[in-house]
């Protein structure tokens, strides 16, 4: 007589060689976008820095809506080579003039290529990572994206200021275009959707409701990510000027903490009930800040707020790459970034007219206030998920 021992599933497997292999051109991209996001603004000091900045910006978001049509054409592994390679090359050859029509140009080529890596390199890196272990997987992915932008972007302002902004430009160049030769080992291109199904466009992504509520929460918390990082020195008073270094330290590490904790959390229990509380912690996170003059209020709200921000980054993510196939992938890359650096931006751009209006501390707490109107859209999303209850 025998026996059959019956054994769980082994869990699949998180770190592949392709995803190290994207890793690299992660790091590649993040590396080259970040050690000049603050040295081009003062390079162009004397033209107008104002213009530089935001044709980054408006470049990198209009690339992001025509990212997905590009990917779906050309494949993740073309688009992510010539999106490494826009962002890399112009930067080599930044400081030929000083002139701000060249400074502009140099800036809007870049912008599409940090476009084109952001889209067609989130869309590939989901792909990689089985749905089993999405949640805590894309938390990797958020850690390995994320530290080298802590980095490289107070390195490049020691750098331009130490050895000049000749050899800055040119290493975020080269950390660009080197991460090229990683990009062969990468998948080309999606499998076609079951059935012939089209891939979901990102005008079809702004009117399923499926995306759009996640992304409006998580904007609503980016907005207050875009204000921290702005205003936060601004609004603390100069004798709590060392408050300020820990609490911008305190933040991006709470994040960081929080996302990886709520990847874990989603794949064991889904992503889809984490999005309230990681929207309701980020808008208290924002209210305890606005007690500027206390270091502890200060302290323990941009904490509060880190954790918040980390949850909803996650959850969000995964949640929106649940509800399409693999040939929307690129899609929700897309509205999701688009709600980050948009956000971010409305948040840096509005908040100072606010403030200058109340004044930083009742700018804080309206600002929270204003967050919870996301609870519309949370709650909403909430119950679209809830299972139907069977009649009797």
């Amino acid at each position: 007589m025998t026996t059959t021992a019956t054994t769980s599933p082994a869990r699949p497997r998180l770190v592949t060689r392709p995803l190290l292999l994207r890793f690299v051109s992660m790091v590649g991209a993040s590396t080259g976008f970040f050690l000049l996001l603050s040295v081009v603004p003062r390079y162009a000091t004397a033209s107008g820095a104002g213009p530089a900045t935001g044709a980054l910006m408006l470049s990198t978001v209009l690339g992001e809506l025509a990212a997905p049509r590009f990917v779906a054409r050309y494949g993740h592994r073309f688009a992510l080579v010539v999106g490494l390679v826009l962002l890399g090359a112009p930067a080599v050859v930044l400081t030929l003039s000083h002139d701000l029509a060249w400074i502009v140009a140099v800036c809007l080529v870049r912008g599409l290529g940090f476009a084109l890596t952001l889209v067609a390199g989130g869309a590939l890196t989901a792909s990689l990572i089985p749905a089993e272990r999405r949640g805590e997987g894309l938390a990797l992915v958020g850690v390995v994206s994320g530290v080298p932008s802590l980095i490289a972007l107070p390195l490049g302002v020691w750098l331009a200021t130490h050895v000049g902004y000749t050899p800055v430009a040119i290493a975020a160049g080269v950390a660009a275009l080197a991460s090229v030769a990683s990009v062969p080992g990468l998948p080309g291109r999606q499998e076609p959707a079951p059935g012939g199904e089209k891939p979901v466009g990102v005008v079809a992504g702004l009117r399923t409701g499926g995306l759009v509520r996640p992304a409006a929460v998580f904007a609503a918390t980016a907005v207050a990510t875009g204000i921290v990082v702005t205003f936060l020195p601004l609004a603390v008073p100069a004798a709590l000027g060392g408050v300020v270094a820990v609490a911008l330290f305190v933040q991006p590490a709470a994040s960081t903490a929080a996302r990886w904790a709520a990847g874990r959390h989603a794949d064991r229990h889904g992503p889809a009930r984490l999005v309230l509380p990681g929207l309701v912690l980020s808008a208290v996170g924002m209210l305890v800040t606005a007690a500027t003059g206390s270091a502890v209020a200060v302290l323990a709200g941009v904490a509060l707020f880190g954790i918040g921000f980390g949850i909803a980054q996650n959850a969000t993510l995964t949640l929106m790459y649940t509800r399409v196939t693999a040939s929307g992938y690129g899609t929700v890359t897309a509205l999701w970034n688009l709600a980050y650096d948009g956000g971010m931006g409305v948040g840096a751009v509005g908040f100072g007219a606010l403030a200058g209006w109340t004044g930083y501390s009742w700018a804080f707490a309206l600002t929270a206030v204003l967050m919870l109107v996301a609870l519309v859209p949370a709650v909403r999303d909430r119950r679209s998920e809830a299972p139907a209850r069977p009649s009797c």
